[in-house]
């Protein structure tokens, strides 16, 4: 990451600058305490003991009190900004990156990976409110402790002190390389913490279909196997936390036994005092303590750096779908008039063959519109391009006769109402599921849309009624009654536009003709294009697409494709005789 990329950072502190001035701040009161209290030691026992004044001990051991009174309310203070501070700052940050999250086209989201995304918007984002609320405690106090104990310290002993020119260079070296090596491991390690969020979130999700064809020890070792690389890249960035305590603490130790042996000469030949000795002592090891906590936090620095890039890499993602510099912001869909002009489109820009090959046609505002074909010739994704899920690679898809890349996307997808081939319902209740479609809707016409999509009445047979819960993707109810919620949830939308992608394929005929005629009677004057694998539900259309390998091979009504057809006619035979 460049310094360009971390100034853009600087907005997330700026609200809460007042923390990370105050917190610092009630920090300096444990510095001087610090500083303080090895000089008021040293004066307990050069003059105090040496002199047998009681006196003077009694009041330097009070005024030492006092100074620790205030270094705990100096570190309280300081704990408690700079864990506001961290807290703020990471909820804003985590807050911008699940807003460009929501940004993010299909593609943009297979580019990261589901359980990629998920770890950056927890785990790493907790690194770095980790990371702040450390260096706010640490930043003045390690520093200003080393400072001060270092100058005390040749104000106690020149001599001694020469011990100290050694030491803290051979501790900066083992910092250095430390982090050096520390860095690509803690990077490698979110890698693999990633793969195994991705793991978990696919397990949870398809937990249904695992315990139907009996895989679960299929995915417990898979998720062993992930578990143990996260398990193993974590030990080999521990390492270095592992090796830098003991390495630190040899240093510590030979350097205060190198202090003794002088010191202890020193006194013995009456060139210092014994009291000097012991602050001198107290000196070093909060020189030694303050360099062991600076290496500390670059070290957890390291590791939060690490996660910074990695949610910066999301932060500056193109995203591939956005409002296009022509998108007129006032711009609505009003009528629902649908045109391609020489569609062409592929999911993966160096394929070789078209998803879609040239489509071209005019569905006029309030037309209805059939599509049928084989498996995976393209009818989902063609639907797609309305509504900008995906844009064209060439050609134009225009509705009301403007390009849809000139419409502000809210604008565009507020016209157009989807009920996709995978039908999606959230945790909440099932009037909450509803109000997707329309979130000022009141309770009668949450109940018309939903008895219009046919659900009413197994909505009615819940206990809880429209206040009953539903799991993750509405886990807790069958797949004909998710697609009936969610054609109620397009209904109370009341778009220009209604796309059905295979929406009723998990109800029965005699429901699916029930629906039909409700969207009729509610959605008067709606151009709908409805995406199906039978014919019984496109019949009745203005215009049928017939659709192979990516292309229109004909298009008409029920009857002129039965008479001009082969292929409509081979689907037609083949469900009308089974």
């Amino acid at each position: 990451m460049g310094g360009g990329s971390l100034k853009k950072y600087v907005q997330y502190i700026k609200p809460y600058a007042a923390y990370y001035f105050t917190g610092p701040l009630f920090m300096i009161v444990e510095v001087v305490g610090d500083i303080m209290l090895p000089w008021l030691l040293a004066r307990i026992i050069n003059v105090g003991v040496m002199n047998h004044d009681i006196g003077y001990i009694v009041r330097t051991g009070i005024m030492m009190v006092i100074i620790a009174v205030f270094m705990a309310v100096g570190g309280v203070g300081g704990a408690f900004f700079a864990a506001r501070a961290a807290m703020n700052t990471g909820t804003d940050l985590r807050m911008a990156l699940f807003e460009k999250i929501q940004k993010f086209s299909f593609k943009n989201i297979d580019d990261f990976s589901t359980g990629s995304l998920v770890t950056r918007l927890t785990n790493d984002i907790t690194q770095i409110q980790n990371m702040i609320m450390q260096t706010l405690r640490t930043c003045l106090r390690s520093p200003g402790i080393l400072i001060g104990a270092v100058i005390m310290a040749f104000v106690m002993s020149p001599g001694l002190a020469m011990i100290l020119i050694v030491v803290i260079p051979v501790i900066v070296c083992v910092v250095a390389v430390i982090m050096k090596l520390a860095f690509p491991r803690f990077d490698r390690m979110q890698t693999k913490l990633d793969n195994l969020n991705s793991c978990i979130q696919e397990m949870l999700v398809n937990i249904r279909v695992i315990k139907s064809f009996v895989r679960g020890e299929y995915e417990e070792a898979k998720f062993d196997s992930r578990n143990e690389q996260l398990c193993e890249s974590t030990v080999r960035a521990m390492r270095t936390v592992i090796v830098m305590a003991p390495a630190m603490a040899l240093i510590m130790n030979m350097a205060i036994v190198a202090v003794m042996w002088k010191g202890g000469n020193m006194i013995i030949a009456g060139h210092m005092p014994v009291g000097n000795l012991t602050a001198f002592i107290n000196y070093m090891t909060q020189i030694l303590s303050s360099l062991t906590m600076l290496s500390m936090v670059f070290l957890n620095s390291t590791r939060a750096v690490a996660s910074l890039k990695r949610i910066d890499e999301v932060m500056q993602a193109d995203i591939d779908l956005t409002d296009d510099a022509a998108a007129m912001k006032d711009k609505k869909v009003l009528c629902g008039d649908v045109e391609f002009k020489n569609v062409f489109f592929r999911y993966y820009k160096n394929s070789e063959e078209w998803v879609l090959d040239n489509i071209s046609f005019h569905l006029k505002s309030g037309q209805k519109m059939g599509i049928i074909g084989s498996t995976g010739c393209g009818k989902s994704t063609l639907v797609s391009l309305i509504a900008r899920l995906y844009d064209a690679d060439s050609g134009s898809v225009l509705i009301d006769g403007t390009d849809v890349r000139e419409y502000s996307l809210k604008n565009l997808r507020d016209g157009v109402g989807m009920v996709l081939q995978n039908n999606v319902l959230f945790s909440g209740d099932i009037a909450d599921n509803l109000r997707w479609g329309d979130a000022d809707a009141t309770d009668e016409q949450i109940r018309q849309a939903a008895s219009a999509a046919q659900a009413d009445e197994f909505v009615n047979d819940f206990a809880d009624g429209y206040a009953a819960q539903l799991g993750q993707g509405g886990c807790n109810v069958s797949g004909g009654q998710k697609q009936r919620l969610c054609i109620a949830r397009a209904l109370l939308k009341k778009p220009k536009i209604l796309i059905l992608d295979d929406s009723t394929s998990a109800v029965d005929t005699a429901t699916e003709r029930k629906i039909n005629a409700a969207l009729e009677e509610q959605l008067a004057g709606c151009t709908t294009i409805t995406v199906s694998q039978r014919i019984s539900s496109i019949m009745h259309a203005d215009v049928i697409l017939v659709m192979d390998n990516g292309r229109v091979i004909d298009m008409g009504t029920h009857e002129q494709l039965l008479a001009g057809c082969t292929l409509y006619r081979e689907i037609y035979d083949l469900q009308t005789n089974s």
